[in-house]
């Protein structure tokens, strides 16, 4: 019964997501998601309590489903710069695949903190997404091939890169196609992050 549930909420993150790319968080009532869906707004409420607590949900489901991908490539017996190229492969693959989750992430969890100022306090929410970039970071401080610095501004940096070719592809303003992007995206957060004491190969 308890993985019935956990399926249908799923269900409803996705109906919900696809609702909000097309029309906007605020347009998008709860009867329209439950209909699309085929079930009453009565029923949805047995799965959310309300938009923003599913909006919170959505927020932990597109954090836990990215930071799975990423735990993935920390595992992974490579170079940091061969990591940083996957890292980069993976976002620009779900821009392509799921836009919808990353224009959430941009346009909803990002630009509209409002929303979840009593329920993602810091990073509560994006913890298993954060988590694994903390990881990437602290494993490529310690093999040496990245330099030693505040969390946050590498991971600002990071993402910064990263968000921004996808919401310039979300507005349709780049030339190429965002995987065209993918290496020189992946060179570029290399540099800035890299360690240069570290001997370089002739």
């Amino acid at each position: 019964m308890r993985k019935s549930k956990e399926r249908k909420k799923i269900d409803i993150i996705k109906a919900a997501l696809r609702l909000f790319s097309r029309r906007g968080f605020y347009s998008t009532t709860i009867p329209e998601i439950a209909k699309s869906l085929g079930m009453s707004a009565g029923n949805f409420y047995n799965y959310f309590s309300s938009k923003e607590s599913l909006a919170e949900e959505i927020i932990r489901h597109i954090s836990e489903s990215l930071g799975a991908k990423l735990r993935v490539i920390n595992d992974s017996p490579i170079s940091t710069k061969d990591k940083i190229r996957k890292i980069v492969n993976v976002y620009f693959q779900t821009a392509k695949e799921e836009p919808e989750m990353l224009d959430f992430f941009l346009r909803v969890y990002l630009s509209n903190r409002e929303i979840y100022k009593e329920r993602c306090e810091g990073i509560t929410c994006i913890t298993a997404f954060v988590t694994e970039l903390m990881i990437f970071f602290d494993n490529g401080v310690q093999s040496g091939e990245l330099r030693n610095q505040d969390f946050f501004s590498a991971f600002g940096l990071f993402m910064g890169y990263l968000g921004g070719m996808v919401f310039l592809n979300g507005e349709a303003i780049l030339p190429e196609p965002l995987e065209h992007y993918e290496e020189s995206i992946a060179e570029n957060i290399y540099r800035a992050l890299k360690n240069d004491e570290l001997p370089q190969k002739t």
